[in-house]
């Protein structure tokens, strides 16, 4: 992407420079030829999702305690929440191909958190389901993840947590909204 350079005569130009990047908080923009296009819902939209899928990938992607890769960490949860499934209905959840499935059963079968026993009502199926090892490092891991998050929290100022507060109800709203 080529830019021009900035016309710092223009009141547009004015707006660019001093708009924030994604995920930062800005001065609200009611400078001279303010159109409004700052708080369109697609301008907004497109922030929001921007900044949350940044928000949800640095808390998923966090490695830790035993370093699952992201496709075992889904699949070990799924199969913790979900309880005890095949691997082509866990590939179904999982929206990933059998092929790859296996490949991660393999990896977390291994690894003993997870094991493979006949079906009782068809011998011909086997079942997966989760260790207590398994169980376990889904309870950490969750447990990690959570003591981050509220460590990036607590570094926030009072007034910072008093905010980020005040805009969970339009969150839930637009959950609401999807």
């Amino acid at each position: 992407m080529t830019t021009s350079p900035p016309d710092h005569d223009s009141p547009s130009a004015e707006r660019v420079a001093a708009a924030p990047g994604p995920g930062q908080a800005g001065p609200e923009q009611t400078g001279p030829g303010q159109t409004g296009d700052d708080l369109s819902a697609e301008r907004v939209g497109a922030e929001i999702r921007g900044t949350l899928a940044v928000l949800y990938r640095a808390i998923r992607q966090a490695k830790q305690l035993g370093e699952l890769t992201m496709p075992e960490s889904s699949a070990l949860s799924r199969l913790q929440q979900g309880g005890p499934t095949t691997a082509a209905a866990l590939a179904r959840l999982e929206q990933i191909s059998p092929q790859s499935i296996s490949v991660t059963v393999a990896s977390l079968e291994a690894k003993n958190l997870i094991r493979r026993s006949a079906d009782p009502a068809d011998g011909r199926r086997v079942i997966l389901s989760v260790t207590s090892a398994g169980d376990a490092t889904v309870q950490a891991r969750r447990s990690a993840r959570d003591e981050r998050f509220m460590r990036a929290v607590d570094a926030l100022t009072a007034e910072e947590r008093a905010r980020l507060r005040q805009v969970l109800p339009l969150l839930e709203r637009l959950v609401a909204e999807l």
